[in-house]
């Protein structure tokens, strides 16, 4: 699945109608074979608090950018994943179900690249590829990343038609006491730090709604798992699993991700058949 703009400060969490209903998709349309009636995503939708206007308007943005087509079935308007979205949410599922952390002993990933000045746009596009993928910048033109990503940036770059502008140098190994200072130059780790703790913040209350001794509300499953994984898809991009070892003692990365864990697998039963019934209505 998708990053996701994401506020910086703890307090409650603001996400955009689109982000929304590509979590929507993501989670429901798939096992669907991609599509979804208008009138279900607006349902589905009203159950986050967002309006109708906002969802059609959410809806065209998403179409205009690639991700959704517009379909009929029969005398029912929908919209269903386009090839692309259904790459772009392939590749998001290892990444924000899968929990891979990297340990030492995979090295270091480095990318060298360098692209003419009259290919600037592919240039750009490199860039973002690289930061979307979580490198953390060397020097200018030398990126790197851990190196248990080394498959799925192959394939990305590959995808997108950049491979040929690259140097790839797999299983490159850094000094731990090295690695360890540079790391915090590499990664904006500071940043990433206030991410999570906003993140540990904004679904505390959901933590308590989801308590094993407590009965879930459906509706309110529901809600709370499709904020948390819209919330949460963009942290897996922005820190690409970090060797522990190379991390502040008071890394609060890891308490994140157990929280995304514990809520995920709480909410998603609750959450899949409240949707589906709204699906199905």
């Amino acid at each position: 699945m998708t990053a996701v703009e994401e506020a910086a400060a703890p307090g409650p969490v603001v996400l955009q109608p689109r982000q929304l209903i590509v979590t929507l998709y993501g989670l429901y349309a798939r096992e669907r074979g991609g599509w979804l009636s208008v009138a279900a995503v607006v349902r589905l939708m009203a159950d986050l608090g967002v309006e109708e206007a906002a969802v059609r308007s959410s809806i065209s943005r998403l179409k205009r950018r690639g991700l959704l087509d517009a379909r009929r079935d029969g005398d029912v308007a929908g919209y269903a994943l386009t090839a692309e979205a259904l790459e772009v949410l392939a590749e998001g599922d290892a990444r924000i179900f899968g929990r891979r952390r990297a340990q030492e002993d995979d090295g270091w990933l480095i990318v060298v690249f360098s692209v003419p000045e009259s290919e600037r746009e592919r240039r750009h596009r490199l860039r973002s590829e690289l930061s979307h993928l979580g490198f953390g910048t060397v020097a200018p033109g030398v990126w790197i990343a851990p190196g248990h990503l080394g498959d799925e940036v192959h394939e990305v770059l590959r995808r997108r038609g950049l491979s040929g502008y690259v140097e790839l140098f797999s299983r490159a190994r850094v000094p731990r006491e090295e690695a360890r200072a540079a790391v915090p130059r590499w990664w904006d780790l500071d940043a990433l730090h206030s991410r999570y703790a906003a993140f540990l913040d904004r679904h505390a209350p959901a933590r308590h709604r989801a308590h094993p001794d407590r009965a879930l509300d459906p509706a309110e499953a529901f809600a709370d798992h499709v904020r948390l994984v819209t919330d949460w898809r963009g942290l897996p991009y922005a820190d690409p699993g970090l060797p522990l070892e190379l991390l502040p003692a008071d890394w609060n990365g890891a308490r994140a991700a157990d929280l995304f864990a514990e809520l995920a697998e709480r909410l998603a039963g609750p959450a899949g058949e409240h949707a589906r019934r709204l699906l199905d209505a």
